[in-house]
């Protein structure tokens, strides 16, 4: 007598003609997972947890997709029946590309199977999420292996109307059992140790209640996608796309983040130019390392939203994460199609809750619930409107002006670096190499000791004290400048000792107003004067009107009020001969010191500074000045 050996095979078994698939709910991984379950047996029928209510609205949708929708059933009775001002509630299915039972339906529907809706009638449905581990772990392990793995966690079904369509599902499937060949089960991974055990019981199914209640399929508004898709917007136009295109999608959930974060810059760039230059390969390594330690943090394998954009905030400021946000939500066959569902209106979804166009506002659950979820908040600072920018120009004070202590201390120790670096240079025009004798003073001099290697003789460098010392420093970021670019010019005076007599020329700052109170400019060249004194204004000092541009206006107040011979130039390029020119006009001598010297995300960031309207803004700037 030979025995059927039992196999890993049967453990999602549930009858001699029955597989149970275990999913979680609007998991992308699932969805792929049930396409290919499908696919690769010959199944003739797929039974899935949705009332046969909703089976004409369900399918119609289905085949509308790319364009996502919801199935909405008006509840017949309130949670609280005996408040009268209590609003109608609903239950809704997410006709999502990323739902596994909607997968499931999708490829029945293209393969000819049968389709049967099995789950309870239910007057006001009880949603039941779970917390579950990450779906990526599909990468490595099999489905079966995956449900083994959670079995002893998954807890027993609530008495009442879980408990009740457990039972239904499973005396449905024992009718179906016998009118087809193989059927497979698509079902929530809480719900199928349950199912499969009052299956093999015979437990009777409870008695159906009679109700009505109206089920109308509607679009989603598409700025509130992101609440009624279990992946974000994004990612399930990828799903889409590879379905379309016939390209691989079974590491979407990886990729497809790396080439959101892509295009989130992508878009940035033409936005904000100058931001997203900043967003280099270096900070976008720091980033993807940011985003996985935080994702382990939080137990998960693949990152949620909000470790995205807490990550994007923290490594690239809050432009990048309002961009990030921005491309996440973006689902680009939203707009498809309008008057395909008979043009009844957008379902706006919320938290917990919907505005149905027909029926009007009230709370919403899934019928199709997935991983539990937790709303966090995150503070990013957008872009301020038109409108708020002339408020605050309106009600500008211009007798008032001072700079941001912050920047002030961010831009003056940078300004001591240089000066170092200058004085250095003036010290090495005086080295020179002697033969090797009893020190070797500042260094061995590799280049005339190799010169000399057939005498045997070692040569070190000696490095005098540098003479003298530089008391200004001339940074030019923009040459030739645009003076229509630059309008403002300005000479401000040091508050303390420590601060430097200030004379530059930059952008209109009142075209950039992002606070009340606060202008943002950007220097197109600056003087620095330390230590501080009064001296008179440049821009109106009739001994410079000889210069004809403002970069030698600026190098020429530097030369009339230097009192050492050296000054030191940061510029872009070599100074030109008329710069050397107006230096010996005054008996100076210029020090030059590229700009190409310096990083230029460090210079982006030094060059930006803030006016505000008043010492008395300084209380509240922070708020509203972003750190780049």
């Amino acid at each position: 007598m030979n025995e059927s050996r039992v196999t890993a095979d049967d453990f999602l078994t549930i009858g001699s003609n029955i597989r149970v698939l275990p999913i979680i709910h609007g998991s992308g991984d699932f969805a792929i997972q049930v396409r290919e379950e499908l696919l690769g047996r010959p199944y003739d029928c797929v039974a899935v947890p949705l009332p046969p209510s909703f089976q004409d609205e369900v399918e119609s949708a289905v085949e509308r997709l790319p364009n996502v929708s919801v199935v909405v059933q008006v509840d017949a009775e309130t949670e609280d029946e005996s408040d009268e001002n209590t609003g109608p509630g609903y239950s809704y299915v997410p006709i999502d590309p990323c739902q596994g039972v909607i997968a499931a339906i999708r490829t029945a529907m293209s393969e000819r199977m049968a389709i049967e809706f099995i789950d309870l009638e239910t007057p006001r449905f009880v949603s039941v999420t779970g917390t579950f581990p990450d779906p990526y772990a599909l990468k490595r392990v099999t489905p079966d292996r995956f449900a083994a793995a959670i079995l002893a966690a998954v807890p027993p079904p609530a008495p009442g109307q879980v408990s009740d369509r457990i039972r239904w599902m499973a005396a449905r499937l024992r009718e179906l059992e016998s009118k087809h060949r193989l059927i497979l089960l698509v079902c929530s991974i809480l719900d199928w140790p349950w199912i499969r055990d009052a299956y093999v019981r015979r437990l009777p199914p409870p008695e159906p209640t009679s109700f009505f209640s109206p089920i109308q399929t509607f679009p989603v508004d598409p700025r509130t996608l992101i609440f009624a898709l279990g992946e974000l917007p994004y990612l399930t136009a990828l799903y889409e796309r590879g379905r379309r295109e016939l390209t691989p999608d079974d590491n979407l959930s990886v990729d497809g983040v790396k080439e959101m974060v892509l295009d989130a810059r992508h878009r940035l760039k033409h936005k904000l130019p100058k931001i997203a230059a900043r967003i280099t390969p270096q900070v976008l390594s720091v980033f993807f390392r940011y985003v996985r330690n935080l994702s382990l943090i939080d137990r998960r394998l693949t990152p949620d939203l909000y470790t995205l954009i807490v990550a994007a905030k923290q490594t690239a400021g809050d432009d990048f994460a309002l961009a990030l946000a921005e491309t996440a939500r973006e689902y680009p066959h939203a707009d498809e199609e309008p008057a395909a569902f008979g043009d009844p209106g957008a379902v706006r979804m919320g938290i917990h809750r919907g505005e149905v166009p027909i029926w009007g506002p009230g709370p919403m659950v899934s019928r199709l619930p997935g991983q539990s979820m937790s709303w966090r908040h995150c503070e990013l600072r957008p872009q301020p409107t038109r409108e708020e920018q002339t408020r605050w120009l309106q009600r500008w004070d211009p007798f008032g002006m001072c700079s941001w202590p912050p920047e002030d201390d961010r831009i003056e120790s940078f300004h001591r670096h240089v000066r170092d670096q200058a004085r250095a240079i003036l010290g090495a025009d005086l080295a020179r190499t002697e033969k090797f004798t009893t020190s070797v003073r500042d260094g061995i001099d590799i280049r005339e000791t190799l010169r000399n290697w057939h005498t045997g003789d070692l040569y070190v460098k000696v490095v005098p004290p540098s003479r003298g010392s530089i008391e200004v420093v001339v940074f030019l970021f923009d040459v030739p400048a645009d003076p229509d670019r630059y309008p403002n010019r300005s000479t401000w005076y040091a508050e303390h000792s420590e601060e430097s007599t200030l004379a530059f020329y930059a952008t209109d700052p009142f075209k950039s107003m992002v606070g009340p109170g606060i202008a943002q400019a950007e220097y197109g060249g600056a003087l620095f004067l330390f230590p501080p004194r009064t001296i008179p204004d440049i821009w109106n000092d009739p001994r410079l009107d000889f210069t004809t541009t403002i970069e030698e206006r600026l190098l020429g107040g530097a030369f009339l009020h230097s009192r050492d011979r050296h000054v030191a130039v940061v510029s872009p390029r070599i100074p030109p001969s008329s710069w050397r020119r107006l230096a010996r006009r005054f008996g100076r001598k210029i020090v030059h010191l590229p700009l190409k010297r310096f990083s230029g995300q460090l210079l982006e960031r030094l060059r930006t500074f803030h006016v505000l309207n008043g010492k008395q803004v300084r209380s509240y700037a922070a708020d509203f000045i972003r750190d780049l």
